[in-house]
């Protein structure tokens, strides 16, 4: 079986997330990797925070606390965020350690000596108010493309246009707010990515046959405009610090590197991470994840503003290294799930966050909504009310309620063990064959990474269960014939025995508590084949079971009212 290398795109240390950070990246990304985990595949999913730039300095210049505390702190909120959410990292790791700057480092030396490095003087923006350049992050102003009033001087969040601050209508810095700029000379490292075109786009070519139209229309567009060569340094106090050994007086004069040259590197860097964290006695080799890795599948996730960066310009940076370092071969890209029609913003703080989530409703609850709605080729909207729909809907009357009506019934007419009944009939065959059809489903639409359409094959599957349940109306057989209802649970406990195994992607602490329920030995999630699931024959009669608590709650009115009035009823709110 193939190694699969699973990234998600590394979310930035200057808050909590949204939900549209969320379903965007990592919860896809684990979705993906806990199936593939499931079907025996060798799995090392990384993320870390993203640490350098510009966001990290204001973030903790607004705490009041120096750089390095902050990230510490900040990494520590979200790692637990995660937790919460049953995100199964193999690493999280964090873009400022050791391994990443020793990586970016070697990157840097080995593009230089190849000539796809350079050292040009430019003219920065400097700010006698704040007495320092300003990297582009901290200059903002209008978006002279979308005219978007909060754009940042590297890239409009609005329009996603990449951008240079000298670009921007009415330039401010962003830390003191002062208008009083000037344009002064300074150097900085040069990524000669115009050299790299031609590789670039025959790599693309190469690549990207299976990618989603959404991340090979926007590799394309970047390649169409042209690929210019991109400063990868900065003037910043918190960076990977241009080494002094090729770049003398760079490095004295404190530059470090652009955060988006280190931060894709730092993936590699993660796994270094991991591999030295490994416990006494476990070795773990991160390069064979990374460096010769013919074996090796790698898909990444991120949101459509990430997709230029990791289609384009580190696949650029990768190729002017000219090592066998691990390309990807599939990038799911996301569209952006937005608040009633509006933005979710870290920065404005509207929307839901993902630790305010998990303060009103367990995680699976997050997982499966943002999933089944997940803004996979166009932006999607998130509203309460769509919310409490697929909840009530698919998760409580569907699966929770199915599980609650077969394991109550069966417990109260012939105890807490699986009843016997008679042989499998016309109905069972017909059951069995359309739950191999809905599992052939679900995979295929997991293999092709289309998680809207796995979730909505995965609802199939429970609804199968209810409508079989309508058909033999177990709790009409037992008032004439016992053994015919004994059977009607019998395969309905095999349903849900079935249920606890391909739900558990999407939400693996209700598959946990549904593998529970029935005395088995061992806890095996292990995936199922179609023809496996169409014998539904894997609890034998007499395995002791018991009744678990309400899986999923419904949502009321009166909570719908609650959410909006705490979050917002819309985006302006």
């Amino acid at each position: 079986m193939a190694r699969h290398l699973v990234t998600s795109a590394l979310p930035y240390i200057n808050g909590i997330k949204h939900l549209g950070n969320m379903v965007g990246s990592m919860l896809p990304a684990d979705v993906y990797s806990r199936y593939l985990r499931q079907r025996g595949h060798e799995v090392l999913y990384i993320c870390a925070t993203d640490e350098h730039g510009t966001p990290a300095e204001l973030a903790a210049a607004k705490a009041g606390l120096p750089v390095a505390e902050f990230c510490a702190q900040a990494h520590e909120t979200q790692k637990a965020v995660y937790e919460g959410f049953g995100l199964t990292f193999d690493h999280f790791g964090r873009s400022s350690s050791q391994q990443n700057a020793e990586i970016t480092q070697h990157f840097a030396r080995r593009l230089h000596e190849n000539g796809f490095i350079e050292e040009r003087a430019i003219r920065q923006v400097y700010s006698p108010v704040d007495g320092r350049f300003l990297p582009d992050r901290y200059v903002e102003g209008t978006c002279p493309h979308c005219g978007y009033d909060k754009a940042r001087g590297d890239q409009c969040e609005n329009c996603t246009r990449v951008l240079d601050p000298t670009d921007l209508i009415d330039p401010r810095s962003a830390i003191s707010g002062s208008t009083d700029l000037e344009v002064r000379e300074t150097k900085h490292l040069f990524l000669l990515q115009s050299k790299l075109q031609g590789e670039v786009e025959a790599w693309i070519d190469e690549n990207s046959k299976e990618w989603p139209l959404l991340s090979t229309s926007i590799a394309r567009k970047w390649l169409s405009e042209g690929l210019h060569d991109r400063a990868i340094t900065r003037d910043l106090e918190w960076g990977v610090p241009v080494p002094a050994d090729t770049w003398p007086e760079l490095a004295a004069e404190g530059k470090v590197f652009y955060v988006w040259f280190d931060a894709p590197i730092e993936y590699i860097g993660a796994t270094k991470e991991w591999a030295d964290a490994a416990p006494d006695g476990e070795a773990r080799d991160w390069k064979s994840w990374w460096y010769e890795a013919d074996d090796v599948r790698y898909t990444q996730f991120m949101a459509k503003d990430n997709v230029p960066f990791h289609t384009v310009m580190f696949p650029a940076t990768q190729l002017g290294v000219r090592e066998p370092w691990t390309m990807v071969d599939f990038v799911k890209g996301f569209s952006w799930l937005t608040y009633y029609g509006g933005k979710f913003s870290t920065s404005q703080q509207r929307g839901v966050f993902t630790d305010a989530a998990l303060e009103i409703l367990p995680a699976d609850f997050w997982r499966y909504q943002l999933v089944a709605n997940a803004p996979e080729s166009d932006d999607a909207s998130f509203t309460w009310e769509q919310f409490a729909g697929t909840v009530n809907k698919d998760l409580a009357d569907t699966l929770g309620n199915f599980v609650n009506r077969v394991l109550t019934f069966s417990a109260k007419r012939f105890g807490e063990t699986v009843p016997a009944g008679g042989e499998p009939g016309e109905a069972e065959v017909r059951l069995g064959a359309e739950v191999a059809r809905g599992l052939a489903e679900l995979e295929e639409h997991m293999e092709a990474l289309q998680l809207r359409k796995a979730a909505a094959a995965l609802r199939a599957l429970w609804a199968a269960g209810n409508a079989y349940l309508v058909e033999k109306e177990p709790w009409k057989q037992i008032k004439t014939d016992q053994d015919a209802a004994a059977l009607t649970l019998r395969t309905a406990m095999n349903l849900i025995r079935l249920y606890a195994v391909v739900s558990e992607p999407f939400i693996p602490a209700t598959a946990a508590t549904l593998r529970g329920v029935f005395a088995l030995e061992g806890d095996s999630a292990t995936w199922v084949t179609p023809e496996e699931a169409a014998a539904l024959d894997t609890l034998p009669a007499g395995t002791a079971f018991t009744v678990p608590p309400v899986l999923f709650a419904k949502i009321s009115d009166e909570d719908l009212e609650a959410y909006r009035e705490r979050f917002g009823a819309g985006p302006a709110a």
